[in-house]
């Protein structure tokens, strides 16, 4: 004999419960997903140019400790030589930072290459403010890179050009580099 178990014994889940608790669980992903999104992309912008800031501050700090100049210069794989004005306007091919004994801006033979930034992974757009701005080199002092006559902006924006997520890499006339947000600095970030 086979004993019937009450229907009060099974145990579950109702139809009903399972798709309201579908549907709590799409609303929450639809709010989180744009949230996701920006942080992401805001996080990849602020380390994008935090590498080139971070290798401008090393290169000023490098010519200070050699007690001779440092360049810091748009290059291409194999990341050996600077590629120079217009096309070196394009940072997010990379950089290299090297030391540059006589400040030609070219990797002559004993001034070793220092630091190698390779292009970035994604479509992130990382151009100076003037096409001829591919390079700069800091003094034994650290100052005044060569060629500056006033603040340079290098301008990083993502694929989709939102102001948003818009960073600006400024170097001033004495050679300090830094960061600004869209709209910010002298000339605005943009």
């Amino acid at each position: 004999m086979s004993k019937s178990i009450p229907n009060a014994a099974y145990r579950g889940f109702t139809m009903t419960e399972l798709v309201t608790v579908m549907a709590i669980v799409a609303i929450l992903a639809a709010i989180a997903v744009p949230s996701f999104k920006y942080v992401t992309a805001s996080n990849r912008i602020a380390s994008e140019i935090n590498g080139l800031l971070g290798d401008m501050q090393f290169a000023r700090s490098e010519a200070v400790k050699e007690g001779q100049s440092v360049t810091v210069c748009a290059s291409v794989a194999p990341y050996t030589q600077c590629t120079g004005s217009p096309a070196g306007s394009a940072w997010q091919n990379g950089w290299i930072v090297f030391l540059d004994a006589n400040t030609n801006q070219k990797v002559d033979a004993g001034e070793a290459v220092l630091r190698i930034q390779p292009a970035f992974s994604g479509t992130d757009a990382f151009v100076a403010s003037t096409t001829a701005f591919s390079a700069t080199t800091f003094n034994r002092m650290g100052y005044a890179p060569t060629g500056l006559a006033a603040n340079i902006t290098i301008n990083l924006h993502d694929s989709t050009n939102n102001s948003a997520w818009t960073r600006c890499l400024q170097i001033t006339p004495i050679g300090t580099p830094v960061t600004e947000k869209f709209g910010a600095g002298t000339p605005p970030c943009t």
